[in-house]
């Protein structure tokens, strides 16, 4: 994984997994079947885990195998095929509505937390990519974030809406001044003035999420500012780049929530189709 110089998330997500899998295995790794995968799934599904994350504890297993094959030279067969896979349903990306995103806002707490969340909801960045920002990576002269490393190893630019630029001047203003280089730092606690972790930014939106009772996560923001470029007639090539998507299959999926976009295109096209009509009958009268 490291050869393929895959993100340190990923590596820690897969050994977790494996490891899982170690520790339920009452054999030995080299004799395990495909009736042995199947108890696994049922063992798993009994831990009432969603089929998700099922379906990455699978893969981990079904690399590892690939691993013991390709790598060690083990003739033995993976255990791992298809049918394991569990069928995922294919939701629609969850985005909150406009409502719902000030009940947020009015709730946040500190210059920090506000900053962070507001490059979710208008810059479309990652949890990761927000925790990973270093002070570097900021222009505010031609007001844009430099993401490095995104999701796929991949780099790429982003602009600053003017309330999201007012809430980053307004958390540097107050930033504890140091030698470390990731902007957004803990403020409390014996990890104070050290980069805040991933796991840190969901920690504060789990909190928000109590203290507001929405439904919300930190990927629920760069779903909403997908949907609010989308119904506001944006290409979708555009919001392909600016949220780092490899497909633009990915980025079609918005077209099934953009209610407005949808809503207009309808009525418009209706307006063409029933004066196609009238014309039609005013025809056929004369």
């Amino acid at each position: 994984m490291k050869r393929k110089n895959t993100s340190p998330n990923t590596v820690k997500n897969y050994l977790h997994g494996l490891k899982h899998f170690v520790l339920w295995l009452d054999v030995p790794i080299e004799t395990v079947t495909y009736r042995k995968m199947s108890s696994y799934i049922d063992y798993l599904i009994s831990q009432r885990l969603k089929p998700k994350t099922i379906n990455c504890y699978l893969n981990g297993v079904c690399q590892f195998y690939h691993y013991l094959t390709d790598e060690e030279g083990m003739q033995i067969v993976n255990p791992v095929k298809k049918p394991n896979i569990m069928k995922l349903p294919r939701g629609l990306p969850k985005h909150l509505k406009d409502e719902q995103i000030e009940i947020l806002f009015d709730h946040l707490k500190g210059y920090r937390d506000r900053a962070m969340f507001m490059l979710m909801l208008r810059c479309g960045l990652r949890v990761e990519e927000v925790a990973h920002l270093a002070l570097g990576d900021i222009d505010l002269k031609r007001r844009m974030l430099f993401i490095q490393d995104g999701k796929g190893a991949k780099d790429r630019i982003v602009y600053i809406s003017n309330d999201a630029l007012y809430a980053l001047l307004d958390y540097l203003k107050v930033r504890t001044a140091n030698k470390v280089r990731k902007v957004f730092l803990v403020e409390k606690g014996p990890l104070t003035g050290q980069s805040i972790s991933i796991r840190g930014i969901q920690k504060r939106m789990e909190y928000y999420a109590r203290k507001t009772n929405l439904k919300i996560s930190c990927h629920h923001l760069r779903h909403t500012m997908a949907t609010q470029m989308l119904n506001a007639d944006t290409d979708l090539s555009t919001i392909q780049d600016l949220l780092g998507h490899n497909s633009i299959r990915t980025t079609q999926r918005y077209c099934r929530v953009s209610n407005l976009k949808v809503q207009r295109d309808y009525y418009k096209a209706m307006e063409v189709i029933m004066q196609r009509t009238a014309c039609n009958r005013n025809s056929e009268s004369d």
